[in-house]
């Protein structure tokens, strides 16, 4: 079996090595390439039977229902929250992303921007480099002893947590179901909202769904304590940005996050001016490893879907 036309939207050359390219060409007859945001989606779509998108990118129903062909979707990423699952499952068309690929890459992205920011080893870089080797006016801390809470326990959360443990930290976590061998290891289950009122350190790790959007809302920021540290590494829809921005004015708390390149250029705009909004570039999944499963893992559910056993679907 094999595609008639794949159209990738959000995906060019660079997305994937020769190897993995020779692989999908067998596979594939015709491809059609796009940039995130074309307008010539919908006409693409009118005759493939196979998309496969990046992160970020929106198939709603109209794109779904417009292409009568289509058998198959697949993401570039972990998230799919942008894709009508539901409207795909009753067109019985697979929605299929990269589970799991970039679990260690993005956990210990969590903990490491953590600790440059505790012990402040930017500014420990910029002196030594200038050949000022003193130690004066620089604060530090531990994440030992501290509370330390995850939201969402998925792959991801779970090594973020384990990782956190290992700091001898208290963890705790809300997820919406609950885990039975994380709490046997002694990750606490706590409601959500009291998890998010005490913790030191929070780090998001929900997926974008529309039942998580603000989920970090208005109530939930007010509600941090005092030099809480919250970082997150999924998309800001998941925060009220308006009442974070209102918060950081305070100048009680630390946010760090790295989903920069695709936050409202106007949020970004106005969480730039705080010292106290740390902002990375998306680099937390980026890592040498990652980027071979992620390549591995994308072919592999094609060839898998049309081989008759669908790997990694999400709807």
């Amino acid at each position: 079996m094999k595609f008639n036309k794949a159209l990738l939207v959000g995906i060019d050359k660079s997305a994937l090595g020769k190897d993995y390219w020779r692989r999908l060409e067998k596979v594939i007859a015709k491809f059609a390439f796009l940039p995130k945001d074309s307008k010539e989606m919908q006409k693409q779509l009118a005759d493939s039977d196979c998309l496969l998108v990046g992160f970020g990118i929106e198939v709603n129903k109209d794109h779904i229902n417009g292409a009568p062909n289509l058998k198959y979707i697949g993401t570039l990423a972990t998230a799919f929250g942008k894709v009508d699952t539901a409207c795909a499952r009753k067109k019985k068309i697979p929605v299929c992303n990269l589970a799991g690929y970039s679990t260690e890459a993005v956990a210990e992205f969590t903990i490491a921007a953590i600790l440059e920011y505790l012990r402040k080893l930017q500014e420990g870089k910029l002196r030594g480099k200038a050949g000022n080797y003193s130690e004066s006016g620089l604060q530090a801390a531990e994440l030992k002893g501290k509370k330390f809470g995850v939201l969402g326990l998925g792959s991801i959360g779970n090594r973020v947590a384990e990782l956190a443990q290992g700091f001898d930290s208290h963890v705790s976590y809300w997820s919406r179901h609950r885990k039975k061998e994380p709490e046997a290891r002694g990750i606490k289950y706590e409601d959500a909202n009291s998890l998010i009122a005490t913790s030191d350190f929070i780090s998001i790790n929900l997926a974008e769904t529309k039942g998580t959007e603000k989920f970090l809302s208005s109530k939930r920021i007010n509600s941090l304590k005092k030099g809480a540290v919250v970082i997150n590494t999924t998309p800001m829809e998941l925060v009220d940005v308006d009442a974070l921005i209102t918060r950081l004015k305070k100048k009680d708390i630390t946010f760090l996050f790295d989903h920069s390149d695709e936050t409202n250029k106007e949020d970004m705009k106005k969480l730039s001016k705080y010292e106290n909004c740390i902002i990375y570039p998306p680099i937390a999944y980026i890592t040498n490893e990652a980027q071979v499963v992620k390549q591995e893992m994308f072919v592999a559910n094609i060839e898998n879907f049309l081989k008759g056993s669908p790997t990694n679907v999400v709807n």
